[in-house]
């Protein structure tokens, strides 16, 4: 059987993996690690899929064919069991697995990854490491992936959650907060000659790099004012000539690992295909599955210089474009998508996105959100074709069977994603001056999530939500709506949709409030009523 025991062991046994159909990269691992553990250039926040699948794999690429011979290395700030139980004991190893539309799979073994360090303030090695790290000249990349509830200090009212105004008094010392121990490690970089570097997010949310340079202002002010940094921090990462913040946007489905994928890989002779408890409910694997098509756009703005990741296929202009490709994607030409489909799909009880693509009335409200009301408004990039792009993801990508995702997955921190994903749609229908009544299946779906939010499924029986911060003060403002009751549902509604920090606007001030409500209490007169609410707008 073949493992992924050290990188030694997939070395020596390179023609046995091959014979597998596995790839194995042809260089010296000891070597790498070697150059980048002395002058790291690119280190990464956020050890799960996206990163296993995408940036690990950009690194491993870049490596191949000689245009770097630096690793990336890669920082847990949340789930420290990620490094203990998934890298640590694999020697940092990752198998790649890229799921093809015909059923076959192509896999290799991703051996860029020099070092997984948890970013734990209270292991005293470990933050000595990243400490090294961020001090260290040569460093020119810090990129993120941690989903946006990750970026979040604020309540849903607009102030300091409690436990972050906490960090603010306790200093740079020991933080507890992804963005509080970054913005304590940038502090490190500052003290240690204050060299230039850029900060990327590559999460999934529009502008994203100025949600990072936000967070991190916010910290190093509050840790300003209270005298645990001084002015000249707060300068240095205003200061654009040392400190960037890149847009960008990036695309590739990463779904949970497959119980299809663990058979298939165990067929080929391949041992490592356990799935692996993270704790608190969480399951991970040394393999990752995924998609084919994959696009990450990045501002070029990188004061310290970059790796050449344009050698692996990854777009660089300027921050007009990325913001234009990101606004294609993000709010008309798949986000949007995926989000009707994780709503309605969680209410119907699928468990796979590429099943509810075969469901003719789920595929025609993703065709209406898409084309009839999103097209009308999707910002062209120039770079990527919005027709093209739309089209791949309705054909080819969402109905790929041998994508496990699911629509508890993307339903996941949906509170945090309306605003961009169908918000940015609406408004822009009224800096255009379009017929905001033309907008149906938008609503539909806004409706859609609010009735997702009371936790009974279409037939009336419980089912469990998917994880999102403003869950429990969302299903209180909701407590006492009753389904065959539509008239409970009278006024309950008001706080969630005039929430401009959910949906970016008030959407009673742009003409869909009381619409919205109107869809929600049709899918409240019961059992079977959403379906029929989505077939009466539909027909």
């Amino acid at each position: 059987m073949l493992e992924l025991k050290s990188k030694k062991y997939v070395i020596e046994h390179k023609a046995d993996f091959q014979k597998a159909g596995i790839h194995v990269a042809d260089f010296a691992p000891d070597t790498l690690y070697k150059k980048t553990f002395a002058s790291p250039v690119w280190a990464h926040f956020g050890s799960g899929n996206l990163f296993k699948a995408f940036h690990s794999v950009l690194a491993q690429e870049m490596i191949e064919k000689g245009a770097a011979d630096k690793g990336i290395i890669v920082v847990e700030p949340f789930a420290y069991e990620m490094i203990d139980k998934v890298y640590k004991p694999f020697d940092n190893l990752v198998l790649q697995v890229v799921m093809k539309a015909d059923g076959n799979i192509k896999s290799q073994v991703v051996s860029s990854i020099t070092e997984a360090i948890a970013a734990d303030s209270a292991d005293s090695a470990s933050w000595s490491r990243l400490k090294e790290i961020f001090a260290n000249p040569s460093l020119q990349m810090i990129s993120l992936s941690i989903t946006e509830k990750g970026y979040d200090l604020k309540s849903i009212d607009g102030s300091f959650k409690p436990d972050i105004v906490k960090e603010f008094e306790a200093g740079a010392a020991s933080p507890i907060h992804a963005m509080t121990k970054l913005c304590a490690l940038m502090f490190e970089r500052y003290k240690k000659g204050a060299s230039p570097l850029a900060l990327v997010s590559t999460d999934n949310f529009s502008h994203n790099g100025d949600r990072l340079k936000a967070a991190l202002f916010d910290i190093a002010k509050e840790w300003q004012k209270r005298g645990f940094v001084e002015q000249g921090f707060v300068d240095y990462l205003a200061d654009k000539s040392k400190i960037s913040f890149p847009w960008s946007m990036i695309d590739k489905i990463t779904p949970y690992p497959a119980p299809k994928v663990q058979e298939q890989l165990k067929a080929v002779g391949f041992a490592n295909t356990e799935l692996i408890d993270i704790g608190r409910g969480g399951k991970s694997a040394v393999f990752v599955n995924t998609e084919e098509a994959q696009y990450l756009v990045i501002e070029d703005d990188f004061p310290n210089g970059r790796p050449p990741l344009e050698k692996a296929g990854v777009y660089f202009t300027d921050r007009e474009t990325v913001d234009k490709v990101e606004k294609m994607k993000v709010c008309t030409c798949l986000n949007p998508l995926h989000t009707v489909l994780a709503i309605f799909g969680s209410i119907f009880g699928f468990t796979s996105i590429s099943s509810e693509v075969k469901d003719e009335d789920l595929f025609k409200i993703i065709n209406k959100v898409g084309y009839d009301e999103g097209m009308p408004v999707v910002v062209d990039p120039g770079i990527i074709k919005p027709a093209d792009f739309i089209k791949e993801v309705l054909t080819v990508r969402f109905p790929n069977p041998n994508i496990p995702d699911t629509p508890q997955r993307i339903a996941t921190d949906t509170s945090q994603k309306l605003g961009i994903r169908f918000g940015e749609t609406i408004k822009l229908y009224g800096q255009k001056g379009l017929d905001i009544d033309k907008l149906i299946f938008i609503p539909l779906t806004i409706a859609g999530w609010c009735r997702y939010l009371i936790g009974l499924d279409d037939e009336g029986k419980p089912f469990t939500q998917s994880p999102d911060p403003l869950l429990e003060d969302l299903k209180a403002l909701l407590k006492g709506v009753e389904l065959g009751k539509p008239e409970t549902s009278n006024g309950k509604l008001q706080p969630i949709l005039s929430n401009t920090k959910i949906f970016g606007s008030d959407l009673y001030k742009a003409g869909l409030g009381e619409r919205i409500e109107g869809y929600f209490k049709e899918m409240l007169a019961g059992a079977g009523a959403v379906r029929k609410t989505l077939k009466k707008y539909l027909a």
